[in-house]
């Protein structure tokens, strides 16, 4: 962020990412929530109490009202396309919490609208911005452990998703694979470039109705490498690495408490970062974004990736329809998209 601009960020939706976004926000010089909306009056105005905040009811009251530099969408994701179009219609630059999209024709829509109006657009995904994950990429650049080989995933842990709107596949598009699924597939694609086709698979015996609370899926890269990507809702992962990466002369290790390396197959770890610090990771994307809007930086998230996330998740339920392989498909961004009047 150059200067002393202090970037007002509107965040839409006041759910549990929300708080937590606004508790990252606290401890930042570079951005602040100046203004929140949601549907439930009561819940937008408790939010924004401790924030100082303007409270709207209504996402297109927030976005039109000048008092914001640019926007958090943090609502439902069966809600995504509809306010990230309107908020680029008014011409503020949108941070969208992952799902992007439910459909690729939708996120489409919106990578194609943001592009034309010349507006900033980009995924919220936590896990990129992760200390660790930044340090880890630049070590798997500089050929620390050779040519990667296989990359492991696992966000497993045991949540009640019952009563939440993610049990409703027409608000949340699935279930956790599209929920955390869409975490692996960036980290993933991070690191080894894009996805080609992907094999998915899950069990039908858990106790989340309407959708899958525990799947497995095997991608495989364009450059001839796998991964496996491991979910559930319904245990906790006893593994101390959410992220295992494999290479031909070394492995690297991305944990909950910390994350290591080491740089041939029988020598010993070396530790490197500390692990994974939620609140530091959506502080330093907020930054980011801040940043962005400001000096026109770019994001190490771009409006491709965000895409590219959900034409994978798309390929993957298609792929558990049919019980094979399914290939990614990537829709044109040359769709005529009739943006709402921000008149």
């Amino acid at each position: 962020m150059s200067g002393d601009v202090v970037t007002r960020l509107g965040i839409i939706g006041c759910g549990r990412i929300a708080q937590a976004y606004a508790q990252a926000a606290s401890d930042s010089t570079t951005v602040r929530i100046a203004a929140v909306a949601d549907v439930n009056g009561a819940a937008a105005a408790e939010f924004a109490a401790p924030l100082g905040a303007a409270v709207y009811h209504d996402h297109l009251a927030l976005i039109g009202s000048g008092a914001i530099d640019g926007v958090l969408i943090a609502t439902p994701p069966s809600t995504h396309v509809d306010v990230a179009l309107d908020a680029i219609a008014f011409g503020i630059p949108t941070l969208c919490e992952k799902p992007f999209a439910l459909r690729p024709a939708d996120a489409s829509k919106m990578v194609h609208a943001a592009r034309e109006a010349g507006v900033l657009l980009t995924m919220a995904s936590k896990y990129r911005y992760v200390a660790d994950v930044a340090r880890a990429t630049q070590l798997v650049k500089a050929g620390l452990i050779g040519d990667p080989i296989q990359a492991d995933v696992c966000f497993a842990g045991h949540v009640d998703m019952s009563s939440r709107w993610n049990s409703d596949p027409t608000v949340s598009g699935g279930g956790v694979l599209i929920d955390n699924g869409a975490h692996a597939v960036d980290l993933i694609r991070s690191f080894l470039g894009p996805i080609d086709t992907v094999l998915a698979t899950a069990d039908d015996r858990r106790s989340t109705p309407g959708v899958e609370d525990t799947a497995i899926v095997v991608v495989r890269l364009v450059s001839g490498t796998l991964a496996t990507i491991r979910l559930s809702w319904s245990y906790d992962s006893m593994e101390p690495a959410f992220l295992t990466l494999y290479g031909d002369t070394g492995a690297l290790r991305l944990g909950w408490g910390e994350s290591s390396y080491r740089g041939d197959v029988s020598g010993e770890w070396h530790t490197f970062g500390h692990g994974y610090d939620k609140v530091r990771a959506l502080r330093s994307q907020l930054e980011e974004f801040g940043d962005a809007i400001d000096s026109g930086r770019p994001l190490r998230i771009t409006d491709e990736d965000a895409l590219a996330s959900v034409c994978v998740i798309d390929a993957a339920y298609r792929s558990l329809d049919s019980g094979t392989w399914a290939v990614v498909e990537h829709p044109s961004l040359d769709v005529e998209v009739r943006l709402p009047s921000a008149s």
